[in-house]
């Protein structure tokens, strides 16, 4: 689609020389995703009464973990491809990686935080999973405009042609050829999650918890489908993508923690602060 949004010719001015610059739509828009999840996760903190300071930092530590791991899973994934050719290591740098690398890694770093502030647990989780679905809106949008995390050959209304040599030269993807636009299906699919998450939190017996739990069971049956539809190489594991064997370990997982967490702790996330607030 439009890989790049513009590119300036290297300048010479006297004894001046820029270099040719050129900025990438993926670039901007996966900043813009990590920028909206952090907006969203703050605005969500001050209503709940959380310290937004310690947010913040959480939140610039999340961004941090989740480039980190997209990059370290696309590193396994594509092991091979990497150590037949070192020099493809630079293009890590390019890369945005695997989500879910990014994910898990992010995660992890944020339970670690939390703890050892002591921030309130699964309410902080809460704050953040809306934010993780907004930002992956952008991001899949990116990918769009890159033309990776491609779909397989298709005869639908919907297919898209990609015609831009950068994208194929940078992610291998196909031209000229009809494909099932993955990028868009996860993007939809991951604002329709979000429109659920926000509109669901308070209704029914809410339980801290329930908001991140109830994402990441949403997001695993759902990356699931969208799998089915890539092109891309992306590793397999038992038969399955690298993402669809997350997605199966995930799945379970999220259902298990949701009723564990609907026995265990009956309050609300909106509640919890409140209560916090008027005993601290």
């Amino acid at each position: 689609m439009y890989p790049e949004l513009f590119s300036l010719d290297p300048i010479t001015f006297y004894f001046l020389h820029l270099p040719a610059i050129t900025l990438y739509t993926y670039g901007v828009l996966l900043a813009t995703s990590y920028l909206l999840g952090l907006w969203l996760a703050m605005r969500r903190a001050r209503a709940w009464g959380l310290d937004a300071n310690r947010v913040l930092d959480l939140g610039i530590y999340i961004v941090i973990a989740a480039l980190i791991g997209a990059k370290l899973l696309l590193l396994v994934v594509d092991f091979d491809q990497f150590r037949q050719s070192p020099g493809a290591l630079l293009s890590l740098a390019r890369s945005g990686g695997v989500f879910y690398g990014g994910l898990i890694l992010a995660i992890i770093v944020a339970f670690w935080y939390i703890a050892k502030h002591r921030m309130p647990f699964w309410t902080t989780c809460d704050v953040f999973a809306p934010g993780i679905a907004l930002g992956h809106v952008t991001g899949r949008l990116g990918c769009f405009a890159a033309g990776c995390c491609y779909g397989r050959p298709t005869d639908v209304p919907w297919a898209v042609i990609f015609t831009k040599a950068q994208a194929a030269a940078n992610v291998g993807t196909p031209l000229g050829i009809p494909l099932h636009p993955t990028q868009l299906y996860e993007a939809g699919a991951e604002l329709l999650i979000l429109v659920f998450l926000l509109t669901t939190e308070k209704k029914g017996r809410p339980f801290v918890g329930r908001t991140f739990w109830a994402y990441m069971f949403l997001y695993a049956v759902s990356r699931f489908i969208i799998e089915i539809y890539r092109g891309d190489p992306r590793g397999t594991m038992m038969g399955l993508s690298t993402s669809q064997f997350i997605s199966v370990l995930l799945a379970p997982l999220s259902l298990a923690m949701l009723i564990w967490l609907s026995r265990s702790a009956p309050e609300s996330p909106v509640e919890m602060p409140r209560r916090h607030k008027v005993t601290a």
